[in-house]
């Protein structure tokens, strides 16, 4: 049974290593979640006095260190005095050295994204005038090279690790309780474990390495895994590992004493087991949901608990289904997985499919925000391969459905006449060597016994298991008086055990026979080999998934890039660069405190682009109703000047061609309304042109 399986073992193997292989080279370094929407002074401009400070704005809150924004001079000297501070929101600061020459600047940032992702990047600025540099800025992506690989491929096997340790879990209790005393579903389970605990213990040392230098010499760096340690993703692997730590006691029970009892104290035990895996299960599950996508952007309170219930469905489905054919391939002849258990996963699986269908369009709108970024973004296009897996594989699983249909129906009648048959061969062999065995000791020798037994594996058994004396042991001996057959009872018993071992092994293969011969059984075991297939791409295009960065936030991005390369292009020396302001607000009411920003590029006379951020205290998106924006030149009597900028995302709105007619100090006003009767205005006064 071992060399048959071994081919199929190895096929899936090579899939496995290929889909990987594909992914992870294809990728290159790990794409950001946090992307740069904004900078002061911004890329490309050319200003006419030296600014104090560089600000950088991203689409998220992000995590800094001493060298995580720097400037440099045109001969690639540091004139930034240090550590970035966050002066507002996703809004991060760094102050410049007073008195720089004219010259052509170059800023670098490499800071970690709130859910966990390294961010890197580097543009450049002048002063007075462009110069030439000798400051290089490609190459500055991070989570990329043998570090990031690594990482990649950790991030795989952890997940893969959860996958086949709660389906596996699952598919026992929920489906087929006699699994726990099948040694190759013990293996199974546990080896999902293994996976998980060391794939985490593997990542918590990678971590360091993977967000700042990429070196391999910097993973064993005691230094950095304290400085992982006291980050959310560090601490979401800590608690990984606890919790690792309750799934292997669960694991003790579920094949130790849960697998002795008989059927009526599993009954009692099943419902504990289910509660205390499905606690530990979800525990798991939001290691991953705390510190990744779902904790950051749009409606965190929402997507970490659906991300918990994708995860749960995708291992119920998965794992069940690698479990599933461990049992159709790997289990004794004598214990093979029933039809009923079957048709229970079955169903389970359509109900993951379906819940796995329901969290997935959420997610995917969230990630995504409009239909273009299915094609326009890396996200959307992986999201496109994913969703035709889905389809591929609930296709393949339609065909085991009707397989287990066949099974359950006509097909176990059918089964269940071969057992039958099987059992009445075995059976007819022993009754007919206990009948031998009779009549050799009715006829007072084993002679006439092996007569009439015909040489039966039996007969021989009793001929050299035991020499004895008088007509019982005579009949015992059987018709051996063969040349040497008074050997002494050591050698008796060596040739009983090797007689009894060759029966066992020839039992075994009848029985495997007659349950291959079964055409439905046979089937699907076939379908469900084609599903694992399909699964083990589906996860590693979903492991990808999750290291890219997300649709919505690649195009808002993209469209901040564009506005402010359009307004460099078109700007003069005379440029003031990008202008933004800050401003706490307070509305009243529940949750009526935040900050808005606002974004002038180029701040200067003629049009302009104007975006609006509203963040609540803790920096996440605000999702107001309404924002009005007013400019007024005072000095002059000239405005209000209203401007209602179009609602892009959460907490975002933009504004084209804002037209300002003299330069001056401008008001700008800002009307922000967190309700149908919650409203405020801040303003606050700006050189603009």
């Amino acid at each position: 049974m071992t060399q048959a399986i071994a081919p199929r073992a190895r096929t899936l193997v090579l899939l496995f290593l290929a889909a990987l292989a594909a992914l992870l080279l294809g990728a290159g370094p790990a794409a950001a979640h946090a992307a740069l929407t904004g900078s002061d002074p911004a890329q490309g401009t050319v200003v006419d006095t030296a600014p104090t400070q560089v600000s950088l704005t991203f689409s998220e809150k992000v995590a800094t260190t001493d060298g995580s924004l720097r400037v440099l001079d045109p001969k690639g000297k540091r004139v930034d005095t240090g550590r970035p501070a966050n002066v507002s929101g996703t809004t991060y600061a760094v102050q410049l050295h007073a008195g720089l020459p004219d010259g052509t600047y170059t800023v670098t940032y490499q800071v970690v994204s709130e859910d966990s992702h390294p961010v890197s990047g580097a543009y450049t600025f002048s002063i007075g005038a462009p110069s030439p540099t000798s400051v290089a800025v490609s190459g500055q992506e991070v989570g990329g090279g043998v570090v990031g690989g690594l990482y990649g491929f950790g991030r795989y096997l952890s997940y893969a690790g959860y996958i086949v340790l709660v389906g596996g879990a699952a598919f026992v209790l929920a489906c087929w309780p006699r699994g726990t005393s099948v040694r190759a579903v013990q293996r199974l389970v546990v080896s999902g474990w293994l996976a998980l605990t060391g794939a985490t213990l593997f990542l918590l040392l990678l971590r360091g390495s993977y967000t700042g230098s990429g070196k391999v010499a910097d993973v064993f760096d005691l230094n950095l895994l304290g400085d992982v340690l006291q980050t959310k993703a560090g601490a979401a692997l800590v608690s990984r590992l606890l919790l690792l730590a309750a799934a292997a006691l669960f694991i003790a029970v579920l094949f130790g004493a849960y697998d002795k009892r008989d059927d009526e104290e599993k009954r009692d035990l099943t419902f504990g087991l289910a509660i205390g895996g499905t606690v530990v299960a979800a525990g798991l599950a939001a290691s991953w949901a705390m510190a990744e996508h779902a904790s950051t952007g749009l409606q965190p309170g929402i997507a970490m608990p659906v991300d918990v219930l994708h995860l749960l469905a995708v291992a119920t489905w998965l794992g069940g289904l690698a479990t599933l054919l461990v049992a159709l391939y790997r289990a004794p002849a004598d214990q093979p997985v029933e039809a009923t258990a079957v048709r229970r996963f079955s169903t389970v699986a359509f109900g993951s499919v379906v819940a796995l269908v329901a969290t997935g369009t959420y997610q995917s709108w969230r990630q995504l925000g409009s239909w273009s970024a299915f094609t326009d973004t890396r996200y959307g296009q992986l999201l496109l391969v994913k969703i035709g897996l889905v389809a591929l594989l609930v296709g393949v699983a339609s065909i085991s459905r009707r397989w287990t249909g066949r099974l359950a129906g006509t097909g176990a009648a059918g089964a269940r006449a071969s057992v039958a048959a099987g059992a009445g061969v075995g059976a007819g062999v022993g009754v007919g060597a206990g009948k031998t065995a009779s009549a050799g000791s009715g006829n007072g020798g084993a002679g006439a016994g092996a007569g009439k037994g015909a040489g039966t594996e039996a007969g021989k058994k009793q001929g050299t298991a035991k020499p004895g004396a008088g007509k019982q042991g005579a009949a015992k001996q059987g018709a051996a008086e063969e040349p040497g057959g008074a050997g002494t009872g050591a050698v008796g018993t060596e040739r009983a055990a090797q007689l009894a071992r060759q029966r066992a092994a020839e039992d075994a293969a009848r029985q495997k026979r007659l349950r291959d011969a079964d055409p439905h059984r046979f089937g699907l075991r076939r379908s469900v080999l084609a599903e694992a297939g399909v699964a083990v791409v589906l996860l590693a295009v979903t492991t990808a998934l999750t290291s890219t960065e997300p649709g919505r936030t690649e195009q808002d991005a993209k469209a901040a890039t564009a506005a402010s390369s359009s307004s460099s292009s078109s700007g003069t020396g005379s440029s003031a660069g990008a202008l933004t302001l800050d401003m706490p607000f307070d509305a009243g009411g529940t949750n009526g405190k935040g900050v808005v920003s606002v974004d002038l590029d180029p701040a200067r006379t003629g049009g302009n682009e104007m975006h609006v951020y509203v963040t609540r205290p803790n920096g996440r998106a605000f999702d107001v109703p309404e924002v009005k924006v007013a400019l007024t030149l005072e000095s002059k009597g000239i405005g209000p000047l209203p401007v209602a900028p179009d609602h892009v995302t959460t907490g975002h709105w933009s504004a084209s061609g804002v037209q300002i007619p003299l330069a001056g100090e401008w008001k700008i006003a800002v009307t922000v309304r967190t309700s149908d009767i919650d409203q405020v205005t801040v303003s606050k006064n700006a050189q603009i042109g």
